[in-house]
């Protein structure tokens, strides 16, 4: 029987050897090569988008509130600061545009495919006038129920009686949230401060809707508003025998408070309840 010697197959035998350097360097050029050309392509094809005509922004669509401005206004006032496409247009700069238009406090934009940008905006609602130290008379701002101070047409809150806040820069948001607590405690007296001050010391003071004054003082809001609580509790029993309307009141004593009424000039020593009364 004869026999057969196997002998290792070439492919295989060749399959073992290293490829030669140059080729390696080769492969690894060709690749790098190949991957570039396609980043390339999908930038070209990201710049073509973003500059072609074919895309244009066909329709901005408003959501939310807009009671203090029409939809053409805001339209017209916002859409000429839009640029780019629908997929080129920076929605922060959008976003700014919408925001500088009057009322507005805050725009929130999206894209609606194929042609449309959505616009949710939220307006301001005024709670106060602001007539700060560098406005000029009857150039006031507006507060907003957040404490911000914006500029709108002062005009168009002419019939909501707002109060006015006058005070530091920056004292808006402090400033309101004192009047609104101010509001409450006055309430029993059916009295209502029609503008708070803050001195650049921190001092505060009120002017009320019946003509009256009340001479706060300084101090934190917590211990304003318990020499107010004493005023509104106390009032009525240390006036009680004039019956003449409330023109001043200082609130700045520790055990009492001092009162002056329209047509009475008489002085009295303190009440046994504290209450200093200076007519």
């Amino acid at each position: 029987m004869a026999r057969v010697t196997r002998t290792p197959a070439p492919a295989a035998a060749a399959q073992r050897l290293p490829l030669p350097l140059d080729v390696r360097v080769m492969n690894i050029v060709s690749g790098t090569v190949f991957a570039l050309a396609g980043v390339g392509l999908v930038a070209a094809g990201g710049l073509w988008l973003m500059r072609s005509p074919l895309f244009p922004i066909r329709a901005i669509q408003l959501e939310g509130e807009v009671a203090r401005n029409s939809v053409p206004t805001i339209r017209a006032n916002a859409t000429p600061r839009l640029a780019g496409n629908f997929f080129s247009a920076d929605l922060q700069d959008g976003r700014r545009a919408f925001e500088a238009v009057p009322w507005v406090r805050r725009a929130v934009l999206r894209r609606v495919w194929p042609d449309r940008l959505a616009v949710r905006l939220e307006e301001h609602r005024a709670a106060a006038l602001w007539a700060g130290p560098n406005e000029a008379p009857g150039a006031e701002r507006l507060v907003n129920l957040q404490g911000e101070v914006f500029e709108a047409n002062v005009g168009d809150v002419e019939d909501e009686a707002l109060p006015t806040l006058a005070g530091p820069e920056g004292s808006a948001a402090q400033m309101l949230a004192l009047l609104q607590r101010l509001q409450t405690a006055l309430a029993p007296l059916e009295l209502a401060v029609e503008r708070l001050d803050l001195s650049g010391r921190g001092s505060w003071r009120a002017a009320l809707d019946s003509g009256a004054t009340l001479e706060l003082g300084r101090g934190t809001e917590e211990e304003l508003l318990a020499r107010t609580d004493r005023f509104v509790r106390t009032l009525t029993q240390a006036t009680g025998r004039w019956q003449a309307p409330l023109l001043y009141a200082d609130l700045r004593h520790a055990d009492g408070y001092a009162v002056r009424l329209r047509g009475v000039s008489t002085t009295t020593p303190p009440t046994p309840g504290g209450v200093a009364k200076n007519h």
